[in-house]
C-alpha cells in the first residue's frame, strides 16, 4: 500500500479539502475526548506551513442524513481554534451559497470546517453529485480519516475520484504501522482480542492465525470459546450459533503452533450492574444464573506470562465489562502491562473504542508505540481486506510519471473505481 502523500504534495496556495475524523464523543455539547482532533494536527500544520487554504470535512454522530443541533461540529471548531491558537470558523451547512463563499474568501494559511456531513443522506451514499459538490472546493484532496477509510462515502472515495489524492500523516502512520503487523512483525508477535462478540472478530483471527505467535481471548466472545471447550457460561453474553467457528479455530492453532491463552478463573456477577454482587471463580465452577463480566487474577497471570517475551503486541477489545468500572480491572491491568513492555522495548499497537479508551484513561497512550484511531477500519484492515478510502488514493509510481497541471501525478479520476 504504497501511497502517495502530503509530503509528496507541494500545496503552496492551494485549497486542500481535508477529510479529517472529528467524530469526538459529546456531553452536554462538550467534547469529553479531543484525542482523534489532536491526532488530525500533524497534517493541518504541514499543510498550513505551506500556505495552504486548508478546508477541513467530517462527520459527527449519526444524525440519519438529518441537522441534529446536538451534532453540529461548533465545539470541535472551538476546540480546534485553542489547539491550532488561529480561528477556525465552521461553515452553516456542508454545502450552499454561504459554504461557497465561505471557501472563495479562504486566504492562503487559513482553515474552514465544513458543518456535518451527515446531513446529508448522500453522504453515506456516495452520491456522485454530492461528491461532485465538495470536490469543486479544492484543487487537492487528502483522506486523514483512518477510522472511516473502511467506508465508501462521498467525502472518502466520491471526492477522491474528482481530485489528486493524498494520504494525510495519520493516514501515512497507520497504514505503516498496521502494515507491519501483517508484513513483518518483530517475533514472538502475539495478539489480545477481547470485546463482546466473536462474530465480529472471527476474520481477524483466521487472518492472523498463520502471522501470530500467541493468541489471548478475553471479553464476551471468549465465552463462546468456553463453551466450545466443554464448560458451561451461565447466563453470560455468548453466541451458541458460532461455538463451530471456535472450535475451527482452536484447531486451526493446534495446527499451526500458535498458542491460545483462555480464561481459566473469571469474575462472575449476579447482574450486569453496578453494585452488584460479584465474586471471581474457576471456569468449570460457573452458576447457571450469573454472568461473567471480568478475567480472574490466575488469568490475568498466565496471560501475561504468555505475553512477556512478545517483541510485537496487538491488542483490540477489552477482557471485561469495561464500561462498568469495577467490572474493567482486567482490562485496566492489561493496559498497564502493555504500557510497560512498550517501555522496554516492544512494539504494541493498541486498536478499537474500549481499548483505546482504557489507556487513555490510564494515562498510558503517549507510551504504546501506536494507538489506532480506527476500531472497524483497523479489523479491516487486519482481516487483509482492502479498504475503499485507501485504496482510492494514488499510488506512488514506481518509475517516472508525468504530471498534471496541480503538480500532482496525471490520472485518469475513473481508474481507481
Amino acid at each position: 500500500m504504497d501511497k502517495l502523500t502530503i509530503r509528496d504534495l507541494d500545496a503552496s496556495g492551494k485549497r486542500v479539502l481535508v477529510r479529517v475524523d472529528f467524530n469526538v464523543p459529546l456531553e452536554d455539547g462538550k467534547i469529553t475526548d479531543d484525542s482523534r482532533i489532536r491526532a488530525a494536527l500533524p497534517t493541518i500544520r504541514a499543510l498550513l506551513a505551506q500556505n495552504a487554504r486548508v478546508i477541513l470535512a467530517s462527520h459527527l454522530g449519526r444524525p440519519d442524513g438529518k441537522v441534529q443541533d446536538g451534532l453540529r461540529l461548533r465545539p470541535v471548531a472551538e476546540r480546534l481554534s485553542q489547539l491550532l491558537r488561529m480561528p477556525v470558523p465552521v461553515t452553516g451547512d456542508a454545502l450552499g451559497a454561504g459554504t461557497q463563499d465561505a471557501v472563495r474568501r479562504l486566504r492562503p494559511g487559513e482553515v474552514l470546517l465544513l458543518e456535518n456531513l451527515r446531513f446529508h443522506a448522500e453522504e453515506e451514499k456516495n452520491d456522485p453529485e454530492f461528491a461532485k459538490a465538495l470536490a469543486s472546493y479544492a484543487e487537492v484532496y487528502v483522506n486523514d480519516a483512518f477510522g472511516t477509510a473502511h467506508r465508501a462515502h462521498a467525502s472518502t472515495v466520491g471526492v477522491a475520484k474528482l481530485l489528486p489524492a493524498y494520504a494525510g500523516l495519520l493516514m501515512e502512520r497507520e497504514i505503516a504501522q498496521l502494515s507491519n503487523l501483517l508484513e513483518n512483525p518483530a517475533r514472538p508477535f502475539a495478539a489480545i482480542i477481547g470485546g463482546a462478540k466473536v462474530s465480529g472478530k472471527i476474520k481477524v483471527l483466521e487472518h492472523l492465525m498463520g502471522k501470530v505467535d500467541v493468541f489471548v481471548i478475553g471479553g464476551g466472545m471468549a465465552n463462546t470459546f468456553l463453551l466450545a471447550q466443554g464448560y458451561s457460561v451461565g447466563k453470560s453474553l455468548a453466541e451458541p450459533d458460532r461455538v463451530e467457528d471456535a472450535r475451527r479455530i482452536l484447531a486451526a492453532a493446534e495446527a499451526a503452533g500458535v498458542r491460545v491463552v483462555l480464561p481459566v478463573d473469571v469474575v462472575v456477577a449476579k447482574e450486569v450492574t453496578r453494585g452488584s454482587e460479584y465474586k471471581t471463580i474457576p471456569v468449570a465452577k460457573i452458576p447457571a444464573s450469573w454472568h461473567i463480566v471480568d478475567v480472574g487474577r490466575q488469568t490475568l497471570a498466565l496471560m501475561e506470562e504468555a505475553l512477556e517475551p512478545a517483541r510485537t503486541i496487538f491488542w483490540n477489545g477489552p477482557l471485561g465489562v469495561f464500561e462498568i468500572p469495577v467490572f474493567g480491572t482486567g482490562t485496566r491491568q492489561i493496559a498497564r502491562f502493555l504500557a510497560a513492555r512498550a517501555e522496554a522495548g516492544a512494539t504494541v499497537v493498541v486498536g478499537g473504542g474500549d481499548s483505546v479508551a482504557a489507556v487513555e484513561q490510564e494515562g498510558l497512550a503517549s507510551k504504546m508505540t501506536h494507538i489506532s484511531t480506527g476500531g472497524g477500519a483497523s479489523l479491516e484492515f487486519l482481516e487483509g481486506r482492502e479498504l475503499p478510502g485507501i485504496a482510492v488514493l494514488l499510488d506512488r509510481p514506481k518509475t517516472t510519471t508525468a504530471t498534471g497541471p496541480s503538480g500532482a501525478p496525471s490520472r485518469d479520476p475513473e481508474a481507481s473505481a
